[in-house]
């Protein structure tokens, strides 16, 4: 039976992420990316909208009303809805590490009213209707090591702050569980964060398929991993269950992804987990099942839509329309599976 929800999105941010001037793999932009994800097309469905990174060259996190408002127009002109925004939290951005200084937190405020901002300007357009701000810690996993306890506690008050101020703009923080960040780099850790902000209303977990895979497997903390390498299929099982037991309750934004059981990584993304194509034949997950135990419930914690993320594809493989096509395709059958009207 087909489905209506949860909408199927295409990030943007896979243009950026990891791309570097003067070498093979540059930027993408914007338009380029907006693009290649209408020209998608699987038994007549195509991609519903976008979930959008809030930095430049895609975005200026401070650009005129007027220009937000073009932005949105071209997103329209696509068919598209905005979903998704990911605030420039990190050093470099606006913002900066959510356990450091006072400054260093104030500007990790700072970006995320930047986004709620261009949120208001994109939802008062009407193109977006749905879909969450998305944060992490923006901190480092050595850094926040050396005193555990206190730096969860840091980046929980940062995390309470910025959550004042999405919930003033009517809005919820998703933050993203991913092994390079401090504080969140395992499923334990992520989860004890999230209870120490104690703001379910407003900030929750965004899954994602591949990041949350080498969550099992414990790099950066194997002291909470639940699986060993050579593990078998009902070990795995066991083991999804377990995490997903403990962070679905707080899902409130997905992505669909693959992995291969590497980690990969370039810059401050080093040791993260590494996005393969959907139909890549290392990948270690069976993308529509593991996506079920995620969604179990999602229409009750108000997700209405899911997002592909494919970071550090290299442009040839970005650039090829039978990529997208593949994407589109697997994000169907997991709205086919776990969807609702």
């Amino acid at each position: 039976m087909s489905h209506a929800k949860p909408k199927l999105h295409n990030a943007m941010w896979p243009g950026l992420v990891g791309k570097e001037e003067g070498t093979d793999n540059p930027p993408i932009s914007l338009d380029r990316m907006l693009e290649l994800t209408a020209g998608a097309e699987v038994h007549g469905q195509r991609f519903d909208g976008i979930d959008s990174f809030l930095f430049h060259p895609h975005t200026d996190p401070d650009a005129s009303d007027d220009e937000l408002k073009a932005i949105a127009d071209k997103i329209a002109a696509h068919g598209f809805a905005v979903g998704s925004l990911v605030a420039p939290i990190w050093p470099g951005t606006v913002g900066d590490a959510a356990m450091g200084d006072d400054e260093a937190r104030s500007k990790f405020v700072l970006a995320v009213e930047k986004a709620c901002r261009i949120a208001k300007i994109f939802n008062e357009h009407g193109v977006r209707k749905y879909g969450v701000i998305r944060i992490d810690s923006a901190s480092g996993v050595e850094d926040w090591a050396k005193d555990p306890q206190a730096n969860t506690k840091r980046i929980a008050e940062t995390f309470q702050q910025a959550a004042q101020v999405a919930a003033d703009h009517g809005e919820r923080l998703a933050a993203e569980g991913e092994i390079c960040w401090g504080g969140m780099h395992s499923w334990k850790d992520m989860l004890d964060l999230l209870e120490a902000v104690d703001m379910p209303e407003t900030v929750g977990f965004q899954a994602d398929l591949a990041h949350t895979y080498l969550y099992l497997l414990g790099y950066n903390a194997p002291e909470h991993a639940l699986l060993k390498e050579g593990y078998t299929e009902d070990e795995f099982w066991a083991a999804y269950k377990t995490m997903t037991d403990a962070l679905r309750p707080w899902t409130i934004d997905f992505h669909v992804a693959q992995n291969d059981g590497q980690v990969h990584g370039t810059g401050s993304h080093d040791k993260t987990g590494k996005h393969c194509p959907a139909d890549d034949p290392n990948g270690k997950l069976d993308i529509v099942k593991c996506a079920g135990y995620w969604l179990e419930g999602a229409a009750d914690r108000g997700i209405e839509h899911i997002c592909w993320d494919g970071c550090m594809f290299p442009n040839d493989m970005l650039e090829t329309p039978a990529t997208w096509d593949t994407i589109l395709d697997v994000m169907i059958q997991v709205r086919e599976a776990h969807g609702w009207s």
